[in-house]
Parts: C-alpha cells; structure tokens; sequence
C-alpha cells in the first residue's frame, strides 16, 4: 500500500483532516475532577481533594472571541451606516424649493418643486426631474441666499 507523504498531506485536505483526527485522537483526555479520593492505577497513590485539573483559562472560551468581534462590526459598520440614513433622512425632510443642490452623479442645480419621491431640477438651461435619494447634498439653502435690496 502506498502511503501519502507529507507534502500530499499538506495539499490535501481530506489527507490533512485524517491526520489531524488522528492526532488529536491520540492525545490524552483530559483527568474529570469528579473523583476526588480514587487512586491511580500506575503510582498507588491517592489523590488529595484540593487537586484536580487546573482550571481552564479564562480566555479558553471562544464566545470571549465573539463578542469583541460582534462589538467591532457594530462600531465599524452598523452604527455609522445607521447615522448616515438618519442623515440623509433629515436632509430630505429639510429639503425645499429654491435649495440649490448636489446630485449624487455631481449635478449641481437649483430645486424647483419637490414631490414624493422625485425632485425637479433647474441646472443651467436644462430642467431635469430626478430622485430625491439621489440628492446628497444642499450647497446654499433657500433662506440663506442674499437678498437683493
């Protein structure tokens, strides 16, 4: 029968994972604590009550590694993504007639009405009629501009 050697059992993964069970298989369960007086069948002795295994890390668990990750995603991902549509959210509600804005494509105009779902735009000579999601900012608002007196 012909063996696989080492490197096929790196490139392999079905080799590897039979390696690794088998290693793991071999290695020592480890001593219950539950037997406090028993004695042990090689030295003849027996074991006091205050020693048993060690006790595990307090990082041995994995949910330790989870919730930090969790938390991470939360700050990095989930809460400025949430303050982003709240934003924008707000910007729409603010949005009015004479407000001259940028589009996301970067066409600047002027707000000529503002209807449920889309806006008019007046940029230059053109009149365009677009979404209002696309709108992603307000350069000057329609109270701010100066008066002419």
């Amino acid at each position: 029968m012909d063996l696989p050697n080492r490197n096929d059992a790196i490139n392999c993964p079905a080799i590897f994972i039979m390696y690794w069970n088998a290693i793991l298989a071999d290695t020592a369960a480890p001593a219950s604590t539950g037997q406090a007086s028993t004695t042990t069948a090689s030295t003849g002795q027996a074991s006091s009550p205050g020693q048993g295994t060690p006790p595990a890390p307090l990082f041995s668990n994995p949910l330790f590694l989870v919730i930090p990750l969790v938390l991470i995603m939360y700050f990095m991902m989930i809460r400025p993504q949430s303050q982003q549509r709240k934003q924008l959210a707000k910007l729409m509600a603010s949005l009015k007639a004479g407000d001259r804005v940028v589009t996301a494509s970067g066409i600047i105009g002027v707000v000529i009405t503002v209807k449920d779902k889309t806006v008019s735009l007046r940029s230059a000579d053109s009149k365009m009629e677009v979404t209002k999601s696309s709108i992603t900012e307000i350069l000057e608002n329609a109270d701010a501009s100066p008066s002419a007196s």
